[in-house]
């Protein structure tokens, strides 16, 4: 289920809803009761160094290499 974040355009306050579906449903202001909401257009996070692959993403030569496995499983430049 995606995660849509809403700013009250009363008071200010953001908020993150959790929904079903990309239909829009009627939000309300958690802080101030407003029902006045704004859909926010939100990035995602993605977290680095969590793979269980030898690749050579946390690596200086990352760039060099591509990000991919490096040649015999170490990565020649670090």
């Amino acid at each position: 289920m995606p995660i849509f974040e809403y700013k009250c355009e009363q008071c200010g306050h953001v908020m993150e809803v959790l929904q079903k579906s990309r239909k829009a449903s009627k939000q309300t202001c958690a802080e101030c009761g407003g029902t006045d909401m704004k859909k926010l257009l939100s990035g995602f996070a993605v977290r680095q160094g969590t793979s269980n692959s030898p690749a050579c993403d946390s690596c200086a030569a990352a760039p060099a290499c591509g990000g991919g496995m490096c040649p015999g499983g170490a990565c020649p430049m670090g």
